[in-house]
């Protein structure tokens, strides 16, 4: 049996809290709608890539979002969205 016959078990350390993920997350698009890019694809390449130049600078920006990993990144935002899909 492959390893891709199993389901594996992925836990996300807990360093950080959800409001300031989700205050990050909130202070990263503002900047980004700010300097005129569209928040959501470069959060997207941010995410994909670990790249941060797709960050800018501004506010700040690109330092609060290095300071959170990016699974805890995602966690909250597949959270957040699967908990509005319910509640739908």
């Amino acid at each position: 049996m492959s390893s891709m016959d199993n389901t594996m078990k992925y836990t996300v350390p807990k360093e950080s809290n959800e409001p300031e993920v989700r205050q990050t997350l909130i202070e990263v698009y503002n900047a980004l709608q700010d300097k005129g890019y569209n928040p959501i694809t470069q959060i997207v390449g941010y995410l994909l890539s670990g790249d941060p130049a797709f960050i800018p600078r501004h506010n700040n920006a690109r330092s609060l979002i290095s300071k959170i990993e990016r699974d805890r990144l995602l966690e909250e935002l597949v959270k957040v969205y699967l908990a509005q899909q319910r509640s739908e």
